[in-house]
């Protein structure tokens, strides 16, 4: 019994020293618990208040998508107030450029607004403006390929015919052409310049007509079928190989050859001529070097033959023409022709002259022209061009013209992306057989606005 007792009072001493010894941990234990909940509750905090964010931010992009749709709307609705759309439901596309011309004119100014040739009596010096070179135009591009090709084309008109009276601005049908394009392979129809003679001058004081017309370049826009071939000799050169028929134009009772550009000369006889479809053919190398560098060499060739009063009188003729571009600020470009009776590609409407025994001789001819460019940065360019069409003096009559000859420059800088003005200043230099020469000057201010 008495062992009993002394057993129970050795446990009950045990498990108080025991829980004496166990109280600091628990109480440590508690505390730890507590600043768990603590931090979990902060933690709870946080993740409401990043929901409360998240919903706000996603509720403001619903807005301001709302906001736009809305905008698009209005925008698609103006659009299809103002889109161009053909009848047969193919996209059109308007374009453009409304050209302001004031010039003066020299005294041999044969009474245009500007001279192609200088006139054989002096008049009074003249000056003017006008907006008839003004260019309205239409492009379209089907949405669905033909042949597998893809299909393009433009017109082009003016109001360059007429007479320069304000109130006698008619229009004027320019270049008109359909194109059906393959990978390799261009099939075109229509009406622009001849094959041999591609690039023009860079000049807003003479559009109404090419650049340098009579004075090298060989512009005149006729109907015309042309078949382009390109090979390419890896991914830097290449060869464009194009040949065509031309429908050379009928010129009825106008005398040898000349047109309205440039009257015949006093005491020629009119004599009916009509052009028979013309065959030409052009081959350009080119090779580029970068962006900015860049060569291209075309031969070319023309034959056909006008018939005159029952005869036939040939017209053939060899040209070359150019792009050389070796920096990023300079070009020179050109073209240049050798042949007999060019009158009907644009030249100084004189290509044959009456012979012998009621027959016709064809003159020959040397021409071309060069430019140079400076293309000073995207807003300004400089240029300077010049031109000559020398005719074999003994195929010609008293009166005709041996030699005309333009040499131009011009500034031009772009005011806006759509604005442009140009300073221009250039004389010509014409030769009459067996009268003498004659100069005349010619200064242009022009602002064209494009669209």
């Amino acid at each position: 019994m008495q062992n009993r007792k002394t057993w129970l009072f050795l446990a009950v001493m045990g498990a108080s020293a025991l829980r004496a010894q166990s109280t600091p941990e628990i109480r440590e234990i508690l505390d730890r618990l507590q600043k768990l909940e603590e931090a979990n509750r902060a933690l709870n905090e946080e993740v409401r208040s990043l929901k409360d964010q998240l919903a706000a931010a996603r509720g403001a992009p619903a807005e301001t998508t709302q906001e736009e749709m809305a905008v698009q709307k209005a925008r698609v609705e103006e659009m299809a107030q103002s889109k161009v759309e053909s009848s047969q439901k193919l996209p059109l596309r308007i374009t453009g450029m409304a050209l302001f011309n004031t010039y003066v004119n020299g005294g041999f100014n044969a009474n245009t607004d500007n001279a192609l040739i200088a006139s054989l009596a002096r008049a009074d010096a003249t000056g003017g403006a006008t907006v008839r070179q003004s260019i309205v135009g239409l492009e379209f591009e089907s949405p669905k390929n033909v042949l597998g090709g893809k299909v393009t084309g433009s017109i082009y008109a003016d109001f360059f015919g007429g007479s320069p009276a304000s109130l006698n601005h008619t229009v004027r049908l320019r270049t008109a052409t359909v194109s059906l394009d393959w990978s390799q392979t261009s099939l075109t129809f229509g009406q622009t310049k001849p094959i041999i003679s591609p690039r023009d001058p860079n000049s807003l004081a003479q559009v109404g007509i090419s650049p340098l017309t009579d004075s090298g370049n060989l512009w005149l826009w006729q109907p015309q079928i042309r078949v382009e071939e390109r090979f390419h000799f890896g991914t830097n050169a290449g060869l464009r190989a194009q040949v065509g028929v031309l429908q050379m134009r009928e010129i009825g009772v106008e005398a040898t050859g000349y047109n309205f550009y440039a009257p015949a000369p006093a005491g020629v006889a009119p004599s009916p001529e009509h052009a028979q479809p013309a065959v030409e053919g052009r081959f350009e190398l080119w090779k580029q070097w970068g962006e900015n560098t860049r060569i291209e060499i075309a031969p070319g060739f023309h034959e056909n033959a006008s018939n005159v009063d029952r005869s036939d009188v040939s017209s053939k003729l060899f040209s070359i023409d150019w792009l050389i571009k070796p920096v990023r600020f300079v070009e020179l470009t050109g073209f240049f022709y050798n042949g007999q009776n060019a009158a009907g590609l644009g030249a100084l409407p004189q290509g044959f002259t009456p012979g012998y025994y009621d027959r016709y001789k064809a003159v020959h001819t040397t021409g071309g022209w060069a430019q140079l460019r400076f293309p000073i940065t995207e807003r300004l360019a400089f240029d300077l061009f010049g031109g000559r069409q020398d005719d074999r003096d003994r195929d010609l009559l008293r009166g005709y013209i041996g030699l005309n000859q333009a040499y131009y420059a011009n500034v031009m800088y772009r005011l806006a992306p759509n604005v442009l003005v140009s300073l221009e200043a250039g004389q010509l230099r014409t030769s009459f057989l067996g009268i003498g020469n004659r100069l005349n000057n010619h200064y242009d201010l022009a602002v064209a606005y494009l669209f």
